[in-house]
């Protein structure tokens, strides 16, 4: 049976595995190699995500995805105060491991992710989705989430090769 709960201590093990995981695949999306650098969990990956278990309930809330009681995915959401004293929620994970998918467990924590927000008094929740990962994109968008900026990124890199955007030629 499929279910998702907050995350406990005793789970910081097996979400440590799958941020692993998810930091090598979104790291060969468009897009990743820079993430990796700026927003990816950095080792000791097991002592953030301690530290976000660990979190009360006025910061942020961890959660797992479970399929018969073993985690097969994990969320990440934090309480950021705006400038005006505003709550934002921000998803920093959210990740299923590719052989969970399409069965609603990412559904399941995003709900509890989203009622958390609400019961926070957020004002909205943010998550990021890379360049061309239209199934995390359209995921988000199930849930409301809406592109409210878009970054750009030239590379100065001899190495990075300028990357068009999907579907163009690269001209505005």
């Amino acid at each position: 049976m499929e279910a998702a709960r907050a995350a406990t201590p005793s789970d910081v093990p097996a979400i440590t595995d799958l941020a692993r995981t998810a930091v090598g695949e979104l790291g060969l999306l468009r897009g990743g190699p820079l993430w990796q650098r700026q927003d990816a969990r950095v080792e000791p990956i097991e002592a953030g995500v301690a530290s976000d278990v660990a979190l009360g309930r006025d910061e942020g809330l961890t959660v797992v995805g479970t399929i018969h009681d073993v985690i097969v995915g994990y969320g990440v959401s934090h309480l950021v105060a705006l400038n005006d004293g505003s709550i934002l929620a921000e998803v920093s994970d959210l990740y299923v491991d590719p052989e969970a998918r399409g069965i609603g467990l990412g559904e399941a924590m995003m709900d509890l992710l989203v009622a958390h927000a609400s019961d926070a008094g957020a004002i909205g929740i943010d998550a990021l989705a890379l360049p061309g990962d239209r199934a995390t994109k359209n995921f988000f968008e199930t849930f409301g989430l809406k592109a409210r900026a878009i970054v750009v990124h030239r590379s100065l890199m001899a190495t990075d090769p300028p990357v068009a955007p999907e579907g163009r030629d690269g001209r505005p």
